[in-house]
């Protein structure tokens, strides 16, 4: 062996002494972990961060601090779900509305987004995702106490618990914001504020722990003790069905729109809506890759059937627009978009690319019987059909999880769910649907009810007819001069 060739092999032992993969006398970094872990060990551990797997025994390891990669992928996905909300719904919304409201349903979202924040900080995060029984979490992390860089290894090996955390928040802050749609342009702001306090505490947080919290009554993937063992990616039930279905009754309780059924309520700007769906689209990968915890395999998969499924579904809505109207609008494919999104959530990372497009078709042509006939059939004033792309796509999509779902796709599905998977899973869907359904519309009733017949939920009829901008805001959207 030449010079040069020695030269080299010492550098190379050396960087390895160095990054703590040789023995060395140097003095033990802080935090470094014990240094008993022997070469094989700490392999282990760095396959086990690679494959998203659970770490070595926590006294021997020396990655004392979450996978920078995982950790870095979470963060990002965490921000891409709060451009769901803002811009991305605020703008769909938006451009929906007539322009004297679009202030109106902009503010609503922001709200949510400070209220959800406080909620989730004080005691939301630690009711929804500490151990406690199988319907509610402990307070343990109250006030965040605890929540700091190190993982809570009960969701993921590789990911602090604040990044967690954090992105858990962001969920919670879209789905009330989605209520926002069906009564757009009719409810105080006020009385929306404490309506949503209120729908957090009883709906929300309750059925986000039975649904993804490690001992909760529905979590039929991660908790083996789970009394129905049905499965939720990335919010199905806990999301679209809970705040779709909520949003019905809520519509219903208030009333509709001053001139309903007699005016033309047009959106003011689809250019507005069309920006707000791209968002919502680019945002949405964040849903549903993100809710693998990790940039593994199984992000891969939910990234992939999210992109088949929302195209396919934006194309048959706009199709079935074409054969039964004559023309594909704008409206429809921003509509069909959407619904596949919501669709494909709840089976994102349990599918295949097959699958995908079998919900793609399914995403466009349900919700848009429900939007175009169903509503009109009751005469229910859903403004901007967050009934009949929600509630209708999000119980879609529970229900063909349980029937295509497949460990070719996922092999955690294996863990606790191998005897029914790809037999009777759909069974155990339905009990979660109902589930859902029962605590959604029970939680709106009550808080519907009682704040009309308390502080009331509508402006005037004056008011109404001037807009919520300037009577809730003191402003105006556009300055036409």
């Amino acid at each position: 062996m030449n010079r040069l060739s020695v030269l080299m092999v010492a550098c190379i032992l050396a960087t390895l002494a160095w990054v703590g993969f040789l023995p060395t006398a140097r003095a033990a970094e802080p935090n470094a972990g014990p240094s008993v872990a022997s070469l094989e060990q700490r392999v282990q551990d760095l396959e086990a961060y690679v494959n998203n797997g659970p770490r070595v025994d926590d006294a021997q390891s020396k990655i004392a601090a979450p996978g920078p990669g995982h950790n870095g992928f979470m963060m990002i996905c965490a921000a891409l779900v709060l451009f769901m909300t803002l811009p991305g719904l605020a703008l769909f919304y938006g451009g929906l509305v007539r322009s004297k409201n679009v202030l109106s349903v902009m503010a609503q979202c922001m709200g949510i987004a400070g209220l959800v924040t406080l909620l989730w900080w004080a005691f939301g995060y630690s009711i929804t995702f500490a151990t406690g029984n199988p319907v509610l979490g402990g307070l343990d992390y109250a006030f965040l106490k605890g929540v700091g860089s190190a993982p809570n290894t009960a969701y993921s090996g590789w990911v602090s618990q604040s990044t967690f955390s954090m992105y858990q928040l962001m969920f919670a802050i879209i789905t009330p914001a989605l209520i926002v749609g069906a009564i757009a342009e009719r409810v105080k702001f006020s009385a929306l504020v404490l309506f949503m306090t209120g729908w957090m505490l009883i709906v929300y947080f309750p059925l986000a722990h039975m649904i993804w919290g490690a001992d909760g009554l529905m979590n039929g993937v991660w908790n083996a003790k789970a009394s129905i063992k049905s499965i939720d990616f990335a919010g199905g039930t806990v999301v679209h069905m809970s705040s779709g279905w909520s949003a019905l009754l809520f519509a219903l309780i208030v009333g509709k729109r001053k001139g309903f059924g007699r005016e033309a309520f047009m959106p003011h700007s689809l250019v507005v809506t069309m920006i707000g769906t791209g968002m919502l689209w680019v945002g949405w990968y964040g849903f549903n890759a993100g809710s693998a915890v990790a940039g593994d395999g199984i992000a891969s998969q939910a990234f992939m059937t999210t992109t088949i499924a929302a195209a396919v579904a934006g194309m048959s809505w706009a199709g079935i627009e074409w054969a039964t109207r004559g023309k594909p609008t704008v409206l429809g494919f921003c509509s069909g978009i959407v619904g596949g999104l919501v669709v494909v959530t709840p089976a994102t990372g349990f599918i295949t690319a097959n699958g995908a497009v079998l919900i793609g078709v399914l995403a466009g042509a349900v919700p848009f019987v429900a939007c175009t006939k169903l509503k009109s059939w009751f005469g229910y004033d859903d403004a901007l059909d967050t009934f009949g792309v929600h509630a209708v796509g999000g119980t879609l999509g529970a229900f063909l999880t349980g029937i295509l779902a497949t460990p070719e796709a996922n092999p955690n599905l294996l863990l606790n769910l191998k005897d029914i998977v790809g037999q009777t899973l759909w069974v155990e869907q339905l009990k979660a649907m109902g589930v859902t359904l029962v605590l959604a519309l029970i939680g709106t009733a009550l808080l519907g009810f009682g704040l009309k017949y308390t502080i009331g939920l509508r402006p005037s009829l004056e008011d109404e007819e001037v807009g919520l901008d300037a009577t809730d805001h003191g402003e105006s959207a556009y300055h036409m001069s």
